[in-house]
């Protein structure tokens, strides 16, 4: 008798755990879906075109899903497709998209967390070094204020580096700069010159250097940042934020050295270059296709291999809360801790004395199998629609679902389904892993009731 109360007990808790999951993915959902809507019906006044003219449905929407979604894909240019109040509207939309339900989806997490087992309760209490799950309005107000002193810093360094060229200009130029930067989104107004983006700093590392240092830091996460200023040392922090920041710091050596080496004697992109410019911009190549959509260099020329590398990286993405898309660095060196454990033919994955329980190794290989699917098939789906060279589809593909942003220049030119395509893609890039995300945090791993005989099935 006792056991069967047990058992409905414990049937019970399971379904308030998923509906309150459930309740809170669909917050998400519907809280980026309002925006994207409001956003579009205020870019389709004729007030926000240049042209004093309506832009259409299709441009409206798909631009309001880029900037909500902190994406970066265009159909117009920022500049000379939109007024100053499209432009406003466009930058709200980001940094809401970046930064307000970042700070939704951060106290939705703890919230799971804190209506779960006492055991999570007390881990997500040590994590962030907090007394009781009282401080998460402090641990967000903190977020908050990092968000905001590293957006005016860069806006303020951006500027001086833009008055030269723009004069008064340079100070909406520098904030929607440094704004863009720090939220991954990748949306510029510099419109076309050169070959468009940064392009005209090129050769300027401090404006490379610090929208790079922009990109970079909002796409580390706000869950390590505030682990780093509450703990002070490399020893205190987490193993999480310990194996964020060094997959962090590895993908950006990896990406440099790689676009250096590829690119160096590529007439399209860094031939003319002394050695320092091509570094500073294969570090920039590297930064921004993790997370932003900016680039210094014509992406449309880039080697075959040079391609490749980038959907490579443009899918593995940034940090879990964080203002980037891709599959996260957690879940990468999660993926890589298994790979070495079966190549040594070990049962578990380990790292640092550390078990990673299974139930987070198979979740990363369930979010690695979604995204390689979903690619695959959006990617061939545009190649056939609008009858492009697949590398090129690949590209906007990855772009869009890791929420990027950069382009082979191919978005503007594709139809109405391949657009559909790409908005789809964006807002699950950006909505879908979240759910994922928070999904995953609350679930408690499921004891079957059946034992079945083991079947040996060959591998390899």
């Amino acid at each position: 008798m006792l056991l069967h109360v047990h058992n409905e007990v414990t049937k019970l808790s399971s379904r308030v755990k998923r509906r309150r999951v459930l309740r809170a993915t669909q917050v998400v959902a519907v809280s980026f879906a309002a925006v994207i809507l409001c956003g579009t019906l205020l870019l389709m006044l004729p007030i926000s075109s240049t042209s004093g003219e309506s832009c259409g449905l299709m441009t409206a929407l798909f631009t309001s899903t880029s900037a909500t979604c902190v994406t970066g894909l265009i159909l117009v240019d920022t500049l000379t497709g939109w007024t100053v109040f499209g432009q406003v509207v466009i930058i709200l939309m980001i940094q809401l998209g970046g930064l307000g339900f970042m700070t939704i989806i951060f106290l939705l997490a703890l919230s799971v967390k804190r209506k779960l087992s006492l055991s999570q309760r007390l881990m997500a209490v040590s994590n962030f070094n907090l007394n009781d799950m009282g401080d998460v309005a402090q641990l967000v107000w903190g977020a908050l204020k990092t968000t905001f002193a590293f957006e005016g810093a860069g806006a303020l360094v951006l500027t001086i580096c833009f008055w030269p060229r723009y004069g008064a200009e340079a100070i909406w130029k520098g904030v929607f700069t440094s704004i863009s930067a720090f939220c991954n989104a990748g949306f510029d107004i510099f419109g076309t010159e050169k070959i468009g983006s940064l392009s005209t700093y090129d050769d300027n590392p401090i404006v490379l250097l610090t929208v790079t240092i922009l990109i970079a830091c909002g796409g580390l996460g706000f869950f390590v940042w505030e682990e780093i200023k509450r703990r002070h040392s490399w020893k205190r922090l987490s193993l999480y934020s310990k194996l964020v920041i060094v997959m962090t710091l590895f993908l950006l050596a990896f990406g440099t050295a790689f676009f250096l080496l590829s690119e160096y004697d590529n007439e399209g992109t860094m031939a003319s270059m002394p050695f320092w410019q091509s570094l500073l911009n294969a570090l920039f190549q590297s930064t921004t296709l993790r997370t932003a959509g900016f680039y210094s260099i014509s992406q449309g020329a880039l080697t075959d291999v040079s391609i490749v590398m980038c959907i490579l990286l443009m899918l593995a993405g940034g940090s879990s809360g964080s203002c980037a898309g891709g599959l996260k660095t957690g879940t990468v060196g999660v993926l890589l801790l298994a790979l070495r454990s079966g190549l040594r033919g070990r049962e578990t994955v380990t790292i640092r004395g550390r078990t990673i329980p299974q139930q987070k190794v198979l979740s990363a290989v369930t979010l690695l199998l979604i995204v390689l699917l979903m690619f695959l098939s959006a990617s061939i789906a545009i190649a056939v629609l609008d009858d492009v060279p697949y590398l090129a589809a690949a590209y906007e593909t990855a772009s869009a679902m890791a929420t990027v942003g950069v382009t082979t220049g191919i978005t503007p030119g594709l139809g109405t389904a391949s657009h559909a395509i790409l908005i789809i893609l964006m807002y699950l890039g950006r909505v879908g892993f979240v759910s994922f995300s928070l999904a995953f945090l609350a679930q408690n791993p499921a004891k079957s009731k059946l034992s079945y005989p083991e079947a040996d099935v060959m591998i390899g």
